[in-house]
Formats: C-alpha cells, sequence, structure tokens
C-alpha cells in the first residue's frame, strides 16, 4: 500500500504567484488546490514581499504539502533587474517552506517542459494541454501562472528520481 505524497508546485513572480498542490496515490494523481497570490501592485517591495510570504503561508497551512517545488530562476542578462526581484519573490517562498520544515525543491522550466511532454522547447499550449490531461480537467487552469504551477508539480512527480512514492505515477504517465 502506497502513502500518499502531496507536492506543491510555486511558479514564482511579484506580481502574481501561481501555484497547485496536487495528490499523487499510486498510480493516481488528483488536484488539491490551485490559484494565486497576487501581492498589491504599486505597494513598496517590502509589503507586497511579507503579501506573498504571508499568502503562500496560508495556502502551505490548509494543503500541507510534503514537499514544494519553485521554478528556477531565469532571465537573460539583458534583464538584471528582473533576475534580482525575482531572487526576492524566491526567497521569501523559500523562508515559507523552510519555516515550516518543508523540503524544497527546484526545476528549470526545460526540465519541466522536457518531464510532462518529452522536450524542452514544448510550447505552452502542450503543457497546458498535458496538465489538463494529466488532472482530468475539462478546462484551462486560468491564468497561465495556475498552470505552469500545476506543471512543476506534475513535472516532479513525472521524475520520480526522488521518492519511491512515485513509481507508480511514473509508470502510468509513460
Amino acid at each position: 500500500m502506497s502513502v500518499p505524497l502531496r507536492v506543491m508546485g510555486i511558479d514564482p513572480a511579484l506580481r502574481v504567484t501561481g501555484y497547485g498542490v496536487i495528490q499523487c496515490d499510486g498510480a493516481r494523481v488528483a488536484l488539491i488546490e490551485a490559484g494565486v497570490v497576487a501581492p498589491t501592485v504599486g505597494t513598496p517591495l517590502e509589503r507586497r514581499l511579507r503579501q506573498l510570504h504571508d499568502g503562500i503561508v496560508e495556502v502551505m497551512e490548509s494543503s500541507r504539502p510534503d514537499v514544494v517545488v519553485i521554478e528556477e530562476l531565469y532571465t537573460s542578462y539583458k534583464n538584471p533587474l528582473t533576475a534580482i526581484l525575482m531572487g526576492h519573490a524566491r526567497g521569501v517562498l523559500c523562508l515559507a517552506g523552510a519555516q515550516r520544515g518543508v523540503p524544497i525543491k527546484t526545476l528549470g522550466h526545460s526540465r519541466v517542459k522536457r518531464a510532462l511532454v518529452g522536450s524542452g522547447s514544448a510550447s505552452k499550449e502542450q503543457v497546458n494541454r498535458m496538465v489538463m490531461q494529466m488532472l482530468g480537467l475539462r478546462r484551462s487552469p486560468s491564468p497561465n501562472d495556475v498552470s505552469d504551477a500545476l506543471a512543476i508539480a506534475l513535472a516532479y512527480a513525472n521524475i520520480g528520481e526522488h521518492d519511491d512514492r512515485l513509481a507508480p505515477v511514473l509508470a502510468h504517465a509513460r
């Protein structure tokens, strides 16, 4: 008998952070909760970071994930300020998990695409369709930040190198 594993995927941002919590139990994958944390635009950075932290803590407390998977930071060298601000957002998200003793993992966007679609250069639409298929959804998760967060959680479940509880999920997904 397998022990269920709850995976929380997070697509970090300062404006709209998407999250998605799935539960893997044997060959079944179920959506537990998904949504966004959207700090108030135009407020000082430290307030937005606090709102982001408090919002994700609330979700963690209600959904009780076993692991949190956050998308790796990606930006071109043309936009160093974006990288710095994203680093702040990722930092408070990691802190929220660490304060609760939840392991934090990271995945790059091309690894997420490869784990779900088989190609690191898959389109957002292809990834979104796979999220819908794997979770049995009739409609696409909205906004895109939610779909991206669910994709991160599902990719982590599909990679399977991290937890024996996911072996049946991998066999079923392939």
